[in-house]
């Protein structure tokens, strides 16, 4: 099915339910999470249908986050309940849960360590291996009046997923790092941060060989620092095993504003932004292979605004670039130069534009003499009252890019959500958002096939969630939106 043949003349996206929480509401694959991830609701149905809700917990035991894994397609696995989706959960109290998504039945779960908080889960490898970032250690008070430092800044803890296997726990040692601000795992590199703006990039596969005291099996008996127990069972948790004594072979460093950095395209490019405050709103796009900057590759959106532009490489492998300003998005693309395969340059591939007039507004004053002055001013480009780009997205199953657009009309914010094709940029469908839109909350958007979902972050952590499904009867009526302010989870 091509991008354009779910969206024909007569499809609408109506908003068939509302609902509000004081916990926050997350979106996976037809799935909405509610009271962090309790209770789990269907959004592919017109109505709200609870697939499963776990039993109340403490606070001290609730999910603090969570990623759904999904079996590869062809893969042989040991057990017919690995064939189904599934929830990996990291708790209040460091428990690592892999949870039926669709009964919510805790299928595994391996106690993490009693010498760290556990508390962000994100993929290194999407799929296939996740990894476990520690809250940073801080130094007390009465510690730094003592003379004690704290050198260990966080630990990383590195999991195979189905079935769980143990990679290793790695400690982040400033003894090691000199004064790091931040580190994290991403695609088996250890990235390193400094908040002079320095980034540093390590194989973790290299760090692993040479610094690995101890491989551990979970569920296997362990003694380590002479407690004995069982890898992964409470009170014994995982041994810290692998503990960096000596600096690791350095793969790459450069230096960026705020750390901002990202690596993509073919060949490998990177983006950075020069670490000067003035070049702020500056990107650079070079090779990786010998930090020369690519043709063109200075990029600087030209608008005046008072948030900033931001550009990434397009999840779609492609290579290309996504480059967005409040009134303009720019897709780059990175091409070899004729006749020199070993530089590449930037060019426009297409650009889509915020639907707005050029408006110069005129200031008018009277001098004490009497005489009247005009003086002509441009809005800033990311004016409320003018069309301005909010989210950008890409789809991937449909390949489209999604838009989100919003204008503030008198003292409510209208948004809408366009379908742009991924290839061209043509526009496809608009869609309406019938809620109002506060530019000053925090939203998320998602488009997963013919449910678009909407949810919003208020003052005073109220979250609502807006939920729109595809209706193809032209002579449908749009009617209010139903309202189901609690769905008893």
């Amino acid at each position: 099915m091509g991008p354009s043949d779910g969206f024909s003349e007569s499809t609408k996206f109506k908003n068939v339910w509302t609902t509000h929480s004081k916990s926050p509401i997350a979106y996976e694959r037809g799935r909405i999470y509610f009271d962090n991830y309790r209770c789990c609701v269907s959004s592919v149905a017109s109505e709200p249908r609870k697939l499963y809700e776990m039993p109340k917990c403490p606070k001290s035991e609730k999910i603090e986050d969570a990623l759904l894994w999904e079996c590869p397609v062809g893969d042989i696995l040991s057990s017919p309940l690995d064939y189904k989706s599934s929830l990996i959960a990291l708790t209040a109290h460091n428990w690592l849960l892999r949870i039926s998504a669709t009964t919510g039945k805790i299928l595994e779960k391996i106690y993490l360590a009693s010498y760290c908080k556990f508390r962000y889960l994100s993929w290194d490898t999407p799929q296939e291996v996740i990894t476990i970032k520690s809250a940073q250690n801080k130094c007390s008070v009465l510690a730094r009046q003592a003379g004690i430092q704290q050198t260990v800044l966080l630990y990383l803890a590195v999991f195979r997923v189905l079935p769980f296997s143990l990679v290793g726990i790695v400690e982040i040692n400033k003894r090691i790092f000199g004064n790091i601000t931040d580190a994290t795992l991403s695609h088996g590199i250890l990235i390193v941060m400094y908040s002079s703006g320095l980034v540093r990039l390590y194989s973790f596969q290299a760090i692993t060989e040479q610094f690995m005291q101890q491989k551990l099996d979970l569920g296997c008996a362990c003694r380590w620092g002479g407690t004995a127990g069982t890898v992964g069972e409470a009170p014994f948790g995982i041994p810290c095993n692998i503990k960096i004594t000596d600096s690791p072979p350095l793969l790459f460093e450069v230096s960026s504003l705020e750390n901002a950095f990202q690596i993509g395209g073919h060949p490998w490019h990177y983006i950075i932004t020069p670490n000067k405050k003035k070049q702020k709103g500056v990107f650079h796009i070079c090779a990786l292979k010998d930090n020369s900057l690519a043709k063109n590759g200075i990029q600087e959106m030209d608008c005046c605004s008072l948030e900033s532009d931001w550009i990434y490489f397009h999840p779609d492998a492609s290579g290309r670039i996504i480059h967005v300003g409040p009134n303009q998005i720019k897709i780059l693309k990175l091409s070899e130069i004729e006749n020199n395969s070993s530089q590449h340059q930037i060019s426009e591939d297409f650009v889509i534009l915020a639907n707005r007039e050029n408006k110069k507004e005129n200031l008018i004053t009277v001098t004490a003499s009497g005489r009247v002055v005009k003086k002509s001013f441009t809005l800033l480009d990311d004016d409320p009252e003018q069309e301005t780009f909010k989210i950008v997205d890409y789809e991937d199953e449909l390949d489209l890019l999604s838009v989100v657009a919003v204008t503030q009309i008198d003292a409510e914010g209208k948004a809408h959500l366009d379908f742009h094709c991924n290839e061209y940029g043509t526009l496809l469908k608009s869609i309406p958002l019938v809620e109002s839109w506060d530019v000053t909350y925090s939203h998320e958007v998602y488009f997963d096939r013919d449910l678009v979902l909407h949810i919003e972050q208020k003052p005073n952590r109220v979250f609502s969630c807006y939920v729109y499904q595809m209706v193809c009867d032209p002579g449908e009526e749009e009617g209010e939106e139903e309202e189901i302010p609690n769905i008893n989870c």
